[in-house]
């Protein structure tokens, strides 16, 4: 009698990759060994930190989410549904899970064995390919090929995005680490600890490699005692070596670790055994590698002496911004990456500016500062250098050593602003930036501020608090930047009218098509024939996402796709506008980021005509919700009876 349950398992798997690829035999071979898992709502799959299991996991039914655990908070960072793979990392790393799987609903999981897929990677160059694309962009992929349901594709600059050589100096030497055959095991651990590696390459007398030492071949040998400290290490290393050429991809790096069960390959001139050694490559430099977290740059960072480090290091950034928007790796998880990137940039471009202060002999006052940031950078929406938009709050102090204290801090928000700009962020234009002494005040005179914007709604004053409502505090007294929030809902309970004149303004882009469904473009001036899309697309996504959260008096939510997530959960009537606005903005946001990086400016302005027929339709349907959205503020906010 035929067994129903894998057969059941074998008539879902075959509908989702890479369990599609396979041949039905093997697939059906699989669906036997299959073990399916019930989960309750809050159940943990595994945690973040833990040793990685044997398993891997598809949802049957039910949603998965992924968090990231930081200060005791759960941010997610994907969410996984009906035929999503997710806890690849047993696959290919050793490593502890750097997520936390939590079933958001009842749930129902397939969980098949690690080395089940890693048999079948072997036979299976497209199943390989599929998990190490997988894994690599760090979000479960929800497609049915690697190059199919891309939004924007650019096969050019996606295979110059992954190259090897120009990260072959972020863990290891250009020169790599070798002994002789003859070496000591002991002389060899000794080498490896001086150069702080964790493998060692045995060449022959040309540097062709003979084998490899690793860590854990000291660990699994040595110190247990099974071989003594004086053998040679051509003992104990691991032969035949595993090589490839300088130019392999990340992908092919993953595959070939995945088909041979190994944690290094030996990277040689022409990818052949035979000849000489120029590198070596583990897991753990494929992990910085891939950029599934920005350490490395925050590392960098820190260490940096000046603003051409700090340049440097935010163009490199780039290549990992450019490697996620072709992987089309979420957004919401793109911009939590490159907000640490800017957010550590800008932390030590004020460090280095405090300690500038110091040697001129202007040591920092006795008083209590924050930096805000404004702008895109202040919803954590900043991937390429924009101009620059920023504000400094100080501590009250006494009338007769204000001049003293604004002095002090308009001459450090000068140095900060300059290694900014020396970074590749422009000075603004409209000058909304701290050394202006106008957007450097004392606490007291920031709440005057505000109130009288908010009292006070000229059109002036509504164009301003839709550029300083969205602060975010980055460096100093973070306390400061909660009392100016809480005053500010203190204060619209006080502006009646303020809300309603805030959603006027944010109805003045009107969805950007003419009767004709062309784009609406510039008439005139420099931009003559382009489409703003900031201007016309994401502006009116932003501010409506900005007003509907100010009047539901939810603080602390900046950024645009977490504002319109979070109205979702509080108006269920309108969660799928919500949801339809919030992936309207990534589509945005995702192409403006790739047009600025092959233009090599804001990517602001885009010419029409170099759309594609998809392009143009993509971009078209992102801007459906803005009709929707601006509908719901004029009844909501009655604008109907202000002329």
């Amino acid at each position: 009698m035929e067994n129903t349950i894998p057969t059941r398992i074998f008539g879902f798997l075959q509908n989702f990759p890479p369990f599609s690829l396979l041949p039905k035999s093997e697939l059906m071979e699989l669906s036997e060994q299959v073990i399916v898992r019930y989960l309750q709502p809050s159940e943990v799959v595994f945690k973040q930190g833990e040793q990685p299991s044997p398993y891997l996991h598809v949802v049957r039914d039910g949603a998965i989410h992924l968090y990231r655990e930081e200060n005791e908070e759960q941010i997610l960072v994907d969410e996984c549904d009906e035929g999503d793979l997710f806890g690849l990392r047993p696959l290919l790393a050793e490593e502890a899970y750097l997520l936390t799987a939590k079933a958001e609903e009842e749930s129902l999981l397939y969980s098949i064995k690690v080395d089940l897929l890693k048999a079948l990677t072997k036979n299976q160059p497209k199943i390989a390919w599929y998990l190490a694309q997988n894994f690599a962009s760090g979000v479960s992929q929800r497609l049915e090929s690697i190059d199919q349901g891309r939004i924007f594709h650019d096969s050019t600059a996606k295979g110059d995005a992954f190259k090897l050589v120009e990260v072959q100096s972020v863990n290891h030497s250009k020169k790599p680490v070798t002994c002789s055959p003859q070496t000591t095991v002991q002389s060899a651990a000794i080498i490896m600890r001086t150069k702080r590696v964790g493998s060692i390459i045995v060449t022959d007398t040309n540097l062709r490699p003979q084998g490899i030492l690793t860590d854990r071949d000291l660990r699994n040998q040595v110190v247990t005692g099974d071989v003594p400290l004086d053998a040679c290490v051509s003992e104990i290393m691991s032969q035949p070596v595993i090589t490839i050429p300088p130019d392999r991809s990340v992908a092919d790096v993953q595959i070939a670790m995945m088909q041979h069960s190994i944690h290094h390959l030996c990277i040689t001139e022409n990818g052949r055994v035979n000849s000489p050694v120029v590198g070596v490559i583990s897991e753990h430099d494929l992990l910085v590698i891939q950029g599934n977290n920005p350490a490395i740059f925050i590392r960098e960072i820190s260490r940096s002496q000046s603003a051409d480090d700090l340049r440097r290091i935010r163009e490199k950034a780039e290549t990992l911004l450019l490697k996620y928007l072709l992987q089309e790796v979420s957004i919401n998880f793109i911009s939590s990456v490159m907000t640490e990137v800017n957010d550590a940039l800008i932390t030590k471009a004020i460090t280095m500016s405090l300690a500038e202060m110091e040697a001129e002999g202007h040591p920092q006052p006795d008083i209590d500062f924050c930096w805000l940031a404004l702008g895109s950078e202040g919803r954590e929406e900043q991937l390429l250098r924009t101009d620059q938009d920023n504000a400094l709050v100080f501590r009250d102090v006494p009338e007769a050593d204000y001049p003293s204290t604004k002095e002090y801090f308009l001459a450090f928000a000068k140095k900060v602003t300059v290694i900014l700009n020396h970074c590749g962020f422009d000075f603004c234009s409209g000058d909304m930036m701290a050394s202006n002494p106008n957007w450097c005040l004392s606490l007291s005179e920031w709440k005057a501020q505000f109130s009288q914007w908010i009292l006070t709604p000229t059109e002036q004053n509504i164009m301003y608090c839709s550029i300083f409502f969205d602060f975010r505090p980055l460096f100093g007294q973070i306390e400061m930047s909660e009392i100016l929030a809480n005053h500010i809902f203190d204060q619209l309970e006080e502006g009646a009218t303020f809300l309603a004149l805030l959603a006027k303004s944010a109805l003045e882009n009107p969805v950007p098509l003419t009767f004709f469904r062309n784009f609406v473009v510039e008439r005139g001036g420099e931009h003559k024939d382009e489409f703003d899309i900031k201007r016309r697309a994401m502006m009116p996504l932003a501010d409506a996402a900005r007003l509907l959260i100010l009047a539901a008096k939810q603080p602390r939510i900046n950024n645009t796709f977490r504002r319109f997530d979070h109205l979702a959960t509080l108006e269920p009537r309108n969660k799928e506008l919500f949801e339809q606005a919030a992936d309207a903005y990534e589509i945005l946001i995702r192409y403006r980021a790739l047009q600025g990086l092959k233009n090599k400016d804001s990517g602001r302005y885009i010419n029409p005509s170099d759309l594609t027929k998809m392009e143009r339709l993509n971009l078209r349907n992102s801007f459906r919700p803005i009709n929707d959205l601006q509908d719901l503020l004029k009844v909501r906010f009655r604008l109907n009876l202000i002329g």
